[in-house]
């Protein structure tokens, strides 16, 4: 039994990198129906940032420094944030321009990035293994016959921590809700953002069209009219909001046309 345990132990540790790997493929499969083969290259070029930043660390404080964990924290959050933005700038470069193609074209580019990073790996960094530096001191610790190590905690810990913040992105919040719709149905929820686009271009219509001036004025007029109407009406809801934006559109149109700004200049036929 307690050989048992131990076991289940370590597979929980090693688990958890998996899952946090995997639910980068399932994320990215599940909104845009795309297997994104560089997803586990992306993940080991954050592995390089941390090796080289961690080393460059360890050589100035060392492990038994009293901050080398606020260290190794920075270091991770480096690793993040670079993995984010080669994330942003793959998708922006290699997979947004294939966005109407045939599947089978953002797939073969998956392909084409993973091996980019492969082998561009390769020649940057050498072939050769690394060991990854020990950023912070490894401690035994005793579970009755079971033993671990802080390291497998701080995984434990962490993993924990960022598949639950996960989740509460997902299903708590608007940018969530946002990834679902995308998701559940891609082309309406193309359509959601075209509401900014049609207010501006009431306000426009308010302000008059061909007056920068006019355009400005129109703007702040719908501004203040849908903060004022979040105050006033029940709840503030936007459909009231936007039903009663929409009313001033009409009246504007049927009291002055080429709007409060506009030239009312006549156009021959």
């Amino acid at each position: 039994m307690q050989q048992l345990l131990q076991t289940l132990l370590i597979g929980v540790a090693v688990g958890a990198i998996y899952a946090l790997i995997a639910l980068g493929y399932t994320m990215v499969y599940g909104i845009l129906k795309l297997i994104n083969f560089a997803h586990g290259d992306v993940v080991m070029l954050g592995a390089f940032v941390g090796y080289y930043s961690g080393n460059w660390a360890m050589a100035r404080i060392g492990r038994e420094h009293p901050a080398s964990y606020l260290v190794a924290g920075g270091i991770m959050l480096l690793a993040m944030i670079v993995c984010g933005a080669f994330g942003y700038l793959n998708e922006r470069i290699a997979y947004r321009p294939l966005r109407n193609s045939p599947r089978i074209a953002s797939l073969i580019t998956a392909i084409g990035v993973s091996f980019f990073l492969e082998y561009g790996g390769q020649l940057v960094f050498g072939p050769d293994p690394k060991f990854f530096p020990t950023l912070t001191p490894k401690h035994i610790i005793h579970f009755g016959g079971i033993v671990t190590t802080n390291y497998q905690i701080i995984v434990l810990i962490v993993a924990v921590i960022f598949m639950g913040l996960l989740q509460y992105i997902i299903y708590g919040t608007k940018f969530g809700r946002a990834m679902r719709a995308v998701s559940y149905n891609f082309e309406t929820a193309s359509l959601m953002g075209f509401i900014p686009v049609l207010k501006a271009f009431v306000a426009t219509v308010i302000g008059g069209f061909g007056s920068i001036p006019g355009a400005v004025l129109g703007a702040y007029i719908l501004g203040f009219l849908e903060i004022f109407l979040a105050g006033w009406l029940p709840g503030g809801t936007t459909g009231y909001r936007d039903a009663i934006v929409f009313a001033l559109l009409i009246v504007v149109l049927l009291v002055r046309p080429q709007g409060i700004l506009g030239s009312g200049e006549r156009e021959g036929v």
